[in-house]
């Protein structure tokens, strides 16, 4: 049987035990996602299901109870398969614009502050939306000082906005942050 058919089948079947009061839908779509995986048709865990399914949150529940209460798998098969092809086509094109901004990004750290840019640099900016002094140090780009340097230099080209976090100074890459919220 198809895998993702396979998938459509136990994401129902783990979704009808219901056995917790506030549902199973987060830990049923960890579990896709690490279905998927497993069967080698993701390479990395990130095909995010739960933005299609919250976008068609009564035809999900309609379906789920259609299947529980008549037995009416075709349509709710069709369904996954749907969120699955609508979500990988969004997916992939947000994977082209952060590549597209880390392109640009580097592009301009390379013109404005060669003796600054890396591969490594670019690879900590764009692991996460934010970074700190801590994560420059630990990749082994820059000792302390100079990791903090590196930093405000950033935010003073505008790529990055330094902010303060209790004690943290945090340094957001506000342009990932945008792409990955939109």
């Amino acid at each position: 049987m198809d895998p993702l058919v396979v998938m459509a089948v136990a994401h129902y079947q783990f979704e009808a035990i219901h056995p917790f009061a506030d549902g199973n839908g987060r830990t049923g779509r960890i579990l896709n996602v690490l279905f998927l995986l497993e069967r080698g048709l993701l390479s990395v865990p990130i095909l995010y299901l739960s933005r299609y399914i919250v976008e068609n949150k009564n035809e999900y529940y309609h379906l789920l109870n259609a299947v529980t209460r008549d037995g009416i798998w075709e349509e709710w098969i069709l369904y996954v398969l749907q969120a699955i092809a609508e979500t990988a086509v969004w997916t992939c094109g947000k994977v082209r614009e952060i590549q597209s901004l880390m392109t640009q990004t580097a592009e301009r750290l390379q013109l404005s502050v060669p003796k600054m840019y890396s591969h490594e640099l670019m690879q900590v900016l764009f692991s996460q939306p934010y970074c700190r002094i801590g994560n420059i140090v630990e990749a082994g780009i820059a000792k302390r000082q100079t990791a903090s340097e590196y930093l405000k230099a950033i935010a003073n080209l505008g790529i990055l906005e330094e902010r303060r976090e209790g004690r943290d100074k945090l340094f957001f890459n506000i342009r990932l942050m945008e792409l990955l919220t939109k």
